[in-house]
């Protein structure tokens, strides 16, 4: 009689884990915008922003910043000194 109970006690579970069911797979969320497809994305100095990405190759690249505005005309020479 013990023997039956502990192989019952260990059945049951087995038999209603068959019936469970497994969740779908969630998708992954969507790339952020200028992300390169089939790439990693590197925070190299750990704040937070995105500095570069590895490709699947292994090499880093860089984000490229964009130029800062170039400098306002030195004032002119001409005209009325106030």
């Amino acid at each position: 009689m013990k023997f039956r109970s502990i192989a019952l006690t260990g059945l049951v579970p087995l038999a209603l884990a068959a019936c469970a069911k497994t969740p779908e797979p969630v998708p992954p969320p969507p790339p952020p915008p200028g992300a390169v497809a089939g790439s990693t994305a590197a925070d190299r100095d750990g704040d937070g922003i995105v500095d570069g990405y590895y490709t699947a190759d292994g090499i880093y690249h860089p984000n490229a910043q964009p130029a800062p505005p170039p400098p306002p005309p030195p004032p002119s020479r001409r005209g009325e000194r106030g």
